[in-house]
């Protein structure tokens, strides 16, 4: 098996694959999903998914090897409530990353209920829309330490050498309220200031990280961090490889600037 790369990925608004004037705005987000199955070293065993939509006490592991669809938006066409992304899950890999979790000495527990929310099969659907590569999920824990989901990311480091993909599926911009023109200027500084910091060696680069909150315009850009934490787990699971910047949009909702990278 060759090494898996990490990713932590933009993941656009709500189900837009299936809304067409949506799709038109993230055809850039979508070219990069497609792009990220080619420069693979070869086809993933599974994709482990840590997605900003969801989040437990202790860092909870889907374990279902059917998982169902949650569709964690509201306010859009009916048919986007019927989506059904039928990947397998991935039970034996969910212990394995659980027994991973629970070695680094962080709260961990296998949770058999959990479907796939939109932060997870919006990708996986562009990347593989025939669902033919198990998905599973591992949770953001709350509180959404830095420290904390750095250490997520190397305790599960080792699954990479056993074509394992690990994706953290978030947004380098999240504000909700701060749609328009309004959001042109702190994401594009907040922007700015991730592409510098992903650039530089380990030590720094993950030193930055952990005190996110001194970058320019930080909480106005994520008010709450939960689509940025996943960032720090696909970092700690290839934390002294070389980011490369993958995906990058200018005035998405009329302002925002968005990027993901590649690690390793």
């Amino acid at each position: 098996m060759t090494r898996m790369p990490t990713y932590f990925i933009s993941h656009g608004g709500g189900p837009w694959p299936w809304m067409p004037d949506w799709r038109a705005m993230f055809v850039n987000l979508e070219a990069s999903f497609v792009q990220m199955v080619k420069d693979l070293p070869e086809r993933p065993k599974a994709i482990l998914m840590i997605s900003g939509h969801w989040e437990d006490e202790s860092f909870a592991v889907m374990s279902s090897a059917n998982p169902p669809m949650v569709y964690d938006y509201h306010g859009f066409p009916p048919h986007t409530f019927q989506i059904k992304y039928l990947a397998p899950g991935a039970p034996d890999l969910a212990q394995k990353a659980a027994d991973l979790i629970k070695a680094a000495g962080l709260p961990v527990r296998l949770d058999a209920n959990q479907g796939f929310d939109h932060g997870c099969f919006v990708p996986a659907f562009v990347m593989y829309p025939d669902a033919s590569v198990p998905v599973f999920q591992v949770s953001l824990r709350k509180g959404y330490s830095p420290a904390e989901h750095f250490a997520l990311g190397r305790a599960l480091a080792p699954l990479r050498d056993e074509g394992v993909l690990i994706v953290g599926s978030g947004l380098s911009y999240h504000n909700l309220r701060l749609f328009g023109p309004g959001a042109k200027e702190p994401s594009e500084a907040f922007d700015a200031w991730l592409a510098e910091t992903m650039a530089k060696p380990a030590p720094e680069r993950t030193d930055r990280l952990i005190h996110w909150e001194q970058a320019p315009y930080a909480r106005v850009c994520h008010k709450e961090e939960d689509h940025f934490v996943p960032l720090f787990a696909a970092l700690g699971a290839a934390e002294g490889e070389k980011a490369t910047m993958v995906y990058h949009d200018k005035g998405l909702f009329g302002g925002v600037t968005a990027s993901s990278y590649r690690i390793g």
